[in-house]
């Protein structure tokens, strides 16, 4: 049977879904573009209606750019893990186990004071293999990292 065993990354390292922000990120920018500019093009428009449109246009694309904010950083310290609208900062110790099972949106954290962390900085959503290999290295470094033994695989 093949090492399945990914190799460890270099710390620190930050986990992001890249083809997901970058649609965000590109649509956002399509969104502020074209509300701002139908509001500046449309005639009979007074000042304060046209800033309804640009702060609407802001609205938007910073809800875009809020979704596109998820991430994991990892370095020799812990893990930093960024949510739409949370940050959390765990030791390696903190982190028992890194779960990503079939149908889950995102990575889950197993915690050592019984909680359960979504990392939205690791989801399958566009890039299902990318997302795995994530979870893997962050497995293993959490592995490396706090001690904590790999359950055994059943076959």
């Amino acid at each position: 049977m093949p090492d399945t065993t990914p190799d460890l990354p270099a710390l620190p390292v930050t986990f992001r879904p890249g083809r997901t922000r970058a649609v965000l990120i590109a649509l956002a920018v399509a969104t502020f573009a074209t509300i701002t500019a139908v509001g500046s093009l449309l005639g009979g428009l007074g000042a304060g209606e046209r800033l309804s449109f640009v702060l609407t246009a802001l609205l938007l694309a910073g809800g875009l750019l809020l979704m596109a904010r998820p991430r994991v950083d990892a370095d020799p310290e812990g893990v930093t893990v960024v949510n739409l609208t949370t940050r959390r900062r765990l030791a390696w110790a903190e982190i028992l186990r890194v779960n990503l099972r079939h149908g889950d949106p995102w990575v889950f954290l197993d915690l050592s004071d019984g909680t359960s962390l979504p990392v939205l900085g690791i989801q399958p959503g566009i890039a299902r293999q990318r997302a795995i290999a994530d979870a893997r290295a962050l497995r293993a470094l959490v592995e490396d990292r706090s001690g904590a033994q790999p359950e055994p695989t059943r076959d």
